[in-house]
């Protein structure tokens, strides 16, 4: 069979498994508001839910999801999503186990629908999902100190803002004090898919320590990616203790090499991003201030918000991945 035939027969299982996953979303919205609408005529105490799933079960014997347990998840989803249109364009494009996670994790509306957006874009799993809002990201995205406004393109500033963070999270760092750059560089390569995990989609390791030469010098960037989506290098300098001037000075000047040496025609700039233990932003802001290369400024914890299992992917799940999750949420409530 032709690679040609081959991708579209995997298009097209992609496309039939998605289609069902929202076709199953929409019903148990349905069946939510069902149910929230009997309760409302009938009151509590008339156990709807207790006889609906029974109904359920005995109309469609063999078929799991209808427990009381899960019926009640979707009364609280119907609750939570009053507007048909939402879900559909939204909430029905992610499985019911991101939906729950959605609905167990947090409290506000527009912080669900910021999530579940993000799930859409970058085909996060349930565990991704509920890292990233044990994470808070929504509160760190786009949050870094930079020069991007006065260094890219007006078209490019928000994107690229919205790519970096503050602060990043070095949970799976453990919790023994780091106290030399090499060392944080070192542990962060030895869990280099956390780290990548954290830094975003769209990240690519290129190496570390990738030399540099400058005149009759070798200068080593601590580590250095490329960002698919961005197509910029993108230079990462380490510092375990406060920002200082000179660091921004410092990064320039490899953003420069890197720019000259390793760029390709066809990429965009590069972009330097300095990870610091602490900063004053308006010494950021100074130190920053006639730089011509974009640099974002940020910290890192090793806070314990987080807990990483040990084989989480940023990648998009397979389409074995997907019928997978599609079969486990309509048994959600029968484990």
């Amino acid at each position: 069979m032709s690679s040609d035939n081959t991708r579209r027969i995997e298009q097209g299982r992609t496309k039939a498994v998605l289609t069902a996953n929202r076709q199953m979303i929409q019903l148990y919205w349905q069946i939510g508001s069902v149910i929230l609408q009997k309760q409302k005529t009938e009151g509590w105490g008339a156990k709807v839910i207790d006889r609906l799933s029974y109904d359920l079960k005995q109309r469609f014997p063999g078929v799991n999801g209808f427990s009381p347990r899960n019926l009640k998840y979707m009364r609280t989803f119907a609750e939570q999503w009053p507007d048909q249109e939402i879900v559909q364009r939204t909430v029905a494009q992610i499985p019911w186990r991101s939906n729950l996670t959605l609905l167990d994790k947090l409290e506000n509306q527009d912080d669900r629908l910021w999530y579940a957006a993000k799930t859409v874009e970058y085909g996060w799993s349930k565990n991704v999902l509920a890292l990233q809002i044990e994470g808070r990201l929504h509160q760190r995205e786009g949050k870094t100190s930079n020069n991007f406004p006065t260094t890219l393109p007006a078209a490019d500033t928000d994107l690229v803002s919205q790519t970096f963070k503050d602060p990043y999270l070095f949970d799976f760092l453990g919790t023994a004090d780091i106290k030399r750059e090499a060392e944080l560089e070192q542990r962060l390569v030895e869990h280099i898919q956390k780290f990548l995990l954290e830094l975003g989609q769209g990240f690519a390791f290129v190496g570390r320590q990738v030399p540099l030469e400058i005149g009759d010098s070798d200068f080593y960037p601590d580590l250095l990616f490329y960002h698919l989506q961005l197509r910029r290098y993108v230079v990462v300098e380490l510092k375990i203790g406060k920002f200082e001037p000179g660091h921004a000075g410092q990064l320039n000047m490899y953003i420069n090499a890197v720019d000259d040496l390793l760029r390709h025609p066809d990429d965009q700039p590069s972009i330097g991003l300095l990870l610091v233990k602490d900063k004053n932003h308006m010494v950021v802001e100074y130190a920053l201030s006639g730089i011509n290369n974009p640099i974002g400024v940020a910290n890192w914890e090793q806070s314990l918000t987080q807990s990483l299992p040990d084989n989480l992917k940023s990648s998009l799940p397979s389409i074995e991945e997907i019928e997978a999750e599609l079969a486990d949420d309509l048994e959600v409530d029968d484990e």
